[in-house]
């Protein structure tokens, strides 16, 4: 009892909703549903198939705003950095789609994600916390108390059930993510996004409007679990992976050849070595559509005819040829044609056909197999936590996917020399299925992993163990998956013929954080007194105590290279410059003078990219500058 009278008001919702829940759309009334329920003649303004929540037009606003931050270089969390092209990215995950957007746009292969699953318990960042006051933002470009400002306190939040917005507010945070992730995918890209019974229905209708009802594959069930003690009514042990296509015309898996019998080619002949084994197939059929064309007789060792069906005559009995006479005259030419001495019907003879394993019956090569099916069984949920202790000695990590499952559909798609991202990055588990696989057949696939640094709790396993936030457990998993593939193999027999390893196996981290450059809004200058703090903070448009490493990485992103494109420092006498991509790119950061100007010249860039600052009491240095670049072809500009 809590002492007060009874809500009359709830009480008649309560009632209400037992009637007719069809009405209620997160736990409110819809009165266009309850006017039409209830029979009468209403025009619903929107009476279309489509999803609509609450908040839905604030998504697409923060969709449109673009963002300013950069991604930092932190070489003493990686493993052999600038040696590989493996990134780890520490950072809220919408802003860093955002910054990725220009470098990365159609280059990814394949995407997986294991996003909160929305069951009351979850937290996750609601975008309309991304829009920037007026004292925040003068705040940022005066340089005080930046830490934090793209992490800010409270926006990583519970969704609990009892909120009046809990679908939307999962919806809001799904949708911005997922549209910027297909911009990424290559045109014969594909997503897997892992999901349960809680968000499966929403999370497919917003999958279908941002990539399209035709690019939909498959709804992969996941038997996770073998079951729990605690089912009241029906024991849910599975889950769900969606996968949808960049463009299904695009797309292509490779065979199954797992799930492909190969026992049945158990003949070799001397085209073995590049035909492969075989099997014999009878070369008639009955039941087939019937020609004339297809009925004739194939001459045998002793001089006569057989027919099909072991008939020694033509005959009408529906029975033909599989090949036509002049294939048949090519197959047995070429020994895709095998005449047995058999009693067959009223003829000695039966003919078959070969089929091997490496060619079809053209004597192309062709890749056997069949289809992988949309239900996974083989793993368990269990297997993650394994995983785990396997690598830490200690569970530090609930719920992680057993990497196997990653690593299958790493092979289901053609990903061995490209790029796989995974922005809901947790502890690692798509690293580590990226790492062990190239291990195994030598493939030389990237990752790109995206952690926002969520806090442990105080009483984890994983905090006790000295890691504060997820982003550090997956940085270290990371770390001691590749310690575990470069220690010599035991005698346990691998999965898959091993292969040699390409390149040279790390990862680079790199994390969020704001633009080194302070960035110019109008939109916030109300009065003459902000115009004037305005134009003194922008006397010098770079920040206080921004690092000129820093600043390179910004601007070579910001031009739309990618963060491992071949970089160089050019130490010069009179200050040194940034290379990208063989002198593709120069980047001006220290001093400038005309005997930099003419080195630079000599190397011929396509795009030279200066601090403005540089030029600073010397306008006639700045004009030529400009002028020479111009002559010589070279896209100049100063920040």
């Amino acid at each position: 009892m809590d002492g007060q009278s009874l809500d009359i008001l709830s009480e008649k919702l309560s009632k209400l909703k037992e009637l007719y829940p069809e009405v209620f759309t997160e736990d409110k009334i819809d009165w266009e549903k309850l006017q039409t329920v209830l029979g009468s003649q209403i025009n619903l303004s929107q009476e279309r198939y489509h999803l609509n929540w609450a908040g839905k037009s604030e998504v697409f606003r923060i969709l449109q705003q673009r963002t300013s931050a950069t991604l930092i270089p932190v070489p003493e969390e990686s493993i052999n950095f600038n040696e590989t092209e493996n990134i780890f990215i520490e950072g809220e995950n919408l802003e860093v789609l955002k910054v990725l957007q220009k470098s990365y746009f159609g280059k990814i292969k394949m995407i997986y994600i294991d996003p909160p699953y929305n069951t009351g318990s979850d937290s996750f960042i609601y975008p309309d916390r991304f829009a920037e006051t007026k004292d925040e933002y003068l705040k940022r470009i005066g340089d005080k108390n930046e830490e934090g400002l793209l992490l800010k306190e409270g926006m990583f939040r519970k969704n609990s059930k009892d909120s009046g917005h809990y679908h939307s507010n999962w919806l809001s945070m799904m949708y911005p993510r997922l549209y910027l992730a297909r911009n990424l995918l290559r045109d014969d890209g594909v997503i897997f996004v892992s999901i349960d019974d809680n968000e499966v229905h929403n999370l497919r209708f917003i999958l279908n409007e941002i990539f399209g009802e035709e690019n939909f594959v498959a709804s992969i069930i996941w038997n996770s679990k073998t079951g729990a003690n605690d089912a009241t009514t029906i024991d849910t042990v599975t889950e769900y992976i969606l996968v949808f296509a960049k463009n299904a015309n695009n797309l292509e898996f490779k065979k199954n050849i797992s799930g492909y019998s190969i026992s049945r080619y158990k003949y070799k002949d001397e085209f073995y070595k590049t035909r492969g084994p075989y099997y014999l197939d009878t070369l008639d059929r009955g039941g087939l559509r019937y020609s004339d064309k297809l009925n004739y007789g194939i001459e045998c060792s002793d001089g006569s005819k057989v027919f099909p069906n072991g008939r020694n005559e033509f005959v009408n009995d529906g029975w033909t040829y599989k090949w036509s006479y002049e294939k048949v005259k090519w197959g047995i030419k070429n020994k895709f044609i095998e005449i047995k001495e058999q009693r067959n019907g009223e003829c000695n003879y039966k003919v078959y056909y070969k089929v091997y394993l490496n060619v079809d019956n053209e004597d192309v090569l062709v890749e056997r197999g069949g289809a992988f099916k949309n239900l996974i069984t083989e793993y368990k949920t269990g297997n993650g936590s394994i995983e785990l202790n396997n690598l830490f000695g200690s569970n530090i990590f609930k719920y992680s996917k057993p990497y196997e499952l990653i690593l299958d559909f790493l092979l289901i798609v053609d990903t061995e020399e490209s790029i796989v991202l995974d922005f809901f990055a947790g502890s690692g588990t798509t690293a580590q299925a990226v790492i062990e696989l190239n291990k195994e057949d030598g493939g030389n696939r990237k990752f790109i992993l995206v952690q926002l640094p969520e806090k442990t709790d105080e009483n984890s396993e994983a905090y006790k163990a000295g890691y504060k936030t997820i982003a550090d457990i997956c940085k270290e998993r990371i770390r001691r998956v590749i310690k575990k593939i470069n220690t010599p193999a035991s005698n346990t027999p691998s999965l898959f013929k091993e292969g040699e390893q390409k390149g040279v196996v790390g990862f680079n981290v790199f994390k969020l954080a704001p633009s080194n450059f302070k960035i110019w809004r109008s939109d916030v200058i109300d009065n003459t007194e902000d115009l004037e703090k305005m134009i003194d903070i922008f006397d010098d448009q770079v920040k206080p105590n921004a690092e000129k490493e820093n600043m390179f990485y910004e601007l070579m992103l910001k031009s739309g290279y990618p963060l491992t494109v071949e970089t160089a420092y050019m130490p010069s006498n009179n200050g040194g410059y940034y290379s990208i991509n063989n002198n593709e790119t120069i980047i001006l950061l220290e001093s400038i003078s005309q005997t930099i100007i003419d080195e630079i010249l000599k190397l011929n860039p396509k795009n030279v990219i200066a601090l403005d600052k540089l030029f600073s009491g010397n306008d006639q240095l700045k004009t030529n500058t400009a002028l020479q670049m111009k002559d010589a072809n070279i896209e100049f500009r100063t920040v």
